[in-house]
């Protein structure tokens, strides 16, 4: 592999069992990739895989076009490795990648209508836990559903910021960083999306 042809599948976004890494830092293992050995970047992508597949879903929503993105945004931080200057950190590089090929994946017309026409809800949250009674585990079902509604309602401004704050993946200022926008509007934003998404269940009867 070459570091203009880069293989799709050496970026998985699923998160395989592999030897700890942690003695070796991200710093070491950009300066090994920028050095040309593809390995040291493979594991900065295990490490932040979930961070990234979590912060597309952010944008693009819980489809099988987040995996898609995700790794395009890997080949792109590949590609772009050389530039790395470490003024952030790798993680907030990474996300700033992830974000922006996101956005752009959503503006295409092919984008917006996948996300239009098949929307699942139930991925949104995690499944009812097992033993739960049936009429419990409706309850759950349609809370989930319409919660997943209400957060599709709001602008997206709004809802970006509130599923991105949502994966606890990121502190305000790593997101200020990523997205340039000030932490303080990134608060405000996400407390303004929860006091709409309360009213909107509040209307629908929604009370917990």
């Amino acid at each position: 592999m070459t570091r203009d042809t880069p293989a799709l599948n050496f970026f998985p976004t699923s998160r395989p069992a592999a030897p700890s890494t942690a003695p070796v830092t991200d710093a070491e293992l950009v300066e090994r990739a920028k050095a040309g050995d593809d390995a040291a970047f493979g594991i900065l992508v295990d490490r932040y895989q979930h961070v990234v597949v979590r912060a597309v879903r952010a944008v693009v929503g819980p489809s099988d076009d987040a995996e898609d993105v995700a790794q395009e945004a890997f080949l792109r931080a590949f590609r772009s490795i050389g530039g790395f200057r470490g003024e952030s950190s790798v993680k907030t590089w990474l996300l700033a990648i992830a974000w922006r090929q996101a956005l752009s994946h959503r503006r295409s017309i092919a984008a917006r209508l996948r996300r239009f026409i098949a929307p699942d809800d139930d991925q949104l949250f995690d499944p009812p836990a097992t033993g739960r009674l049936p009429d419990q585990a409706l309850a759950d079902l349609e809370l989930r559903r319409a919660v997943a509604r209400g957060v599709r309602t709001l602008p997206a401004r709004y809802r970006e910021a509130l599923m991105l704050f949502a994966t606890g993946d990121h502190t305000f200022d790593e997101m200020s960083q990523a997205l340039n926008v000030p932490a303080g509007t990134l608060k405000w934003r996400v407390s303004e999306a929860r006091r709409r998404l309360k009213q909107k269940l509040e209307r629908l009867g929604v009370t917990r």
